[in-house]
């Protein structure tokens, strides 16, 4: 076949003149590539640890008190209002307020409260509302999920910075 700007565009990355990637990265990806930085195990285990307490929790939540077909999702929509709330308070405490154990944020955020907050399961929630006669209902789930767990988030950091006596300070420093 001739070689045509199409073909060429359509090839992978590695040809002649591109230089050889460096190796390094999880199951050979070239360690330049974003997001192959490697994390320490014991990081890792945090966050699972973590996430499985926070799974547990939302499961337990779910499971005393399920939705009836076609009704709002109270405890999804709870529990990921609550984590969201729980998220900014501890990215305050973690960032503005003091250091913290290191692994103190790995476990905490992405892991109790990552495993906490399920919004596959709100997506889930949104699906099977619209596919079982109930779109309204989906629709305002989906939008009041999204502005009440972004509106938490923001809330319980500000609340956190006063009980905290802390200020918000911009990039250079300045008091925002």
């Amino acid at each position: 076949m001739p070689d045509t700007p199409a073909r060429r565009s359509a090839r992978p990355p590695g040809g002649p003149s591109s230089p050889p990637p460096r190796s390094g990265g999880p199951a050979g990806v070239p360690a330049q590539q974003a997001g192959t930085r490697r994390v320490p195990p014991v990081t890792l285990a945090a966050v699972a640890a973590g996430g499985v307490i926070g799974a547990l929790a939302r499961h337990g939540l779910a499971t005393a008190f399920p939705h009836p077909p076609g009704g709002f999702p109270w405890v999804t929509f709870a529990t990921n209002v609550i984590g969201c709330a729980l998220i900014g308070v501890l990215m305050v405490l973690l960032t503005e307020a003091g250091r913290g154990h290191p692994l103190a944020r790995p476990f905490l955020g992405p892991g109790v409260l990552g495993g906490f907050t399920t919004f596959s399961a709100y997506v889930a929630d949104i699906g099977g509302l619209a596919a079982g006669g109930a779109p309204q209902v989906a629709l305002v789930y989906l939008s009041a999920t999204v502005t009440a767990a972004v509106t938490a988030t923001h809330l319980a950091a500000q609340a956190t910075r006063a009980l905290a006596g802390l200020r918000r300070t911009g990039p250079s420093g300045e008091a925002g």
